[in-house]
């Protein structure tokens, strides 16, 4: 392994490791707490702010990896306003429609630098296709998407930051393969990070993210593929990002569906996001996060394979992640009917469980 990718890692990781236990001390002093309430499965008061440990982990690895000397103003700036969104919610819950406004504001940032999605690459169709005024509302979407699906999903110990560890580290893979040097130092540093706040927050959970270290984490991820895709379409086509994050993406995806369905505001909490569905089929809290990172790890190899998968190797791949998306379907309530339910069916007929 290079010399500085390694040290790059372990001064990030050893960052979190030696400053969360502060972070814990800061947010029970100034309430930056989470209530237990009927939709949220912790029954103690929580603190949050963990995602302060984790941009402090990453401006410590952006230092010792000598970052300062790449232009990258327009993503850091939109960096410390999406903290700085994190925190004031985490600490005073913001409503949806400033942090929304927030989001806009900080994808109209990276916009201005030049970072959007101009071209997209069809497997086999089209390697380069230029879709001109479409590349600022779609990039628009992209990481304001990517940004609250990843906060959509941290509803268990670990969940979020394990997703997002898978997430970060096929990122890293893939740009390593490509010899992409900033996309694959950048995605380890926020990797180590995360998992030194995993460290804390597996479960038993020590501390929570929230806001701050789901939206930061989203947003990287986000800004990451951006970088990916920009002038360089054989990297990531624009269905390699949405894969790899397959498991946040389809459960917001479906949950919008679910409350369209359910004539609910698209905004609505509920108890039917996949977490909540493991858990009612009686796996437990560990258990539960240890299968939701089985399937990232499914969708990210997935993904990687997909980059230089032949023909037959794309519909192979492509009909088994239609499987577990199906799967993923039945579980959180999109699919109701019994007769187009067979995975369920299965699971009942081998467990005896309803």
């Amino acid at each position: 392994m290079d010399i500085k990718i390694l040290t790059v890692f372990v001064a990030s990781f050893m960052t979190v490791l030696i400053i969360t236990p502060f972070v814990i001390k800061l947010a029970h002093k100034i309430g930056a707490t989470d209530q237990p309430n009927y939709r949220k499965v912790h029954q103690k008061v929580m603190p949050r702010l963990g995602g302060v440990a984790i941009f402090i982990g990453v401006v410590v690895g952006y230092f010792v990896a000598g970052l300062y000397n790449e232009r990258m103003t327009g993503i850091l700036i939109g960096a410390i306003i999406i903290v700085t969104i994190g925190i004031l919610d985490d600490k005073y819950e913001l409503s949806a429609k400033w942090k929304f406004l927030g989001q806009l504001a900080v994808a109209g940032i990276i916009i201005a630098t030049g970072l959007k999605i101009e071209y997209i690459s069809i497997p086999f169709v089209v390697d380069s296709f230029y879709i001109g005024w479409l590349a600022i509302p779609l990039t628009i979407f992209w990481i304001v998407g990517i940004t609250n699906a990843i906060n959509l999903i941290d509803g268990l110990d670990g969940l979020a930051a394990g997703i997002s560890s898978i997430a970060l580290a096929t990122i890293a893979i893939l740009a390593g393969l490509a010899g992409k040097e900033l996309i694959l130092i950048l995605s380890v540093i926020v990797l180590a990070s995360t998992l030194g706040f995993l460290f804390y927050n597996f479960h038993p959970a020590k501390i929570f993210m929230g806001d701050t270290g789901a939206l930061f984490l989203g947003y990287c991820i986000a800004v990451f593929s951006l970088l990916g895709l920009y002038k360089s379409v054989t990297l990531f086509s624009l269905v390699i990002p949405v894969i790899i994050l397959g498991v946040p993406v389809f459960d917001t995806a479906f949950a919008i569906v679910r409350r369209i369905l359910n004539r609910k505001p698209i905004s609505a909490p509920d108890k039917s996001h996949l977490h909540h569905k493991l858990l009612a089929l009686g796996l437990s809290h560990r258990n539960t996060v240890l299968v939701i990172y089985g399937f990232g790890v499914i969708f990210s190899v997935c993904a990687i394979f997909l980059t230089s998968a032949t023909m037959l190797g794309t519909i192979l791949i492509m009909l088994l992640l239609g499987l577990i998306i199906h799967f993923i379907a039945e579980l959180v309530g999109v699919v109701k009917d019994e007769k187009h339910r067979p995975f369920l069916k299965i699971y009942r007929k081998v467990f005896g469980r309803h």
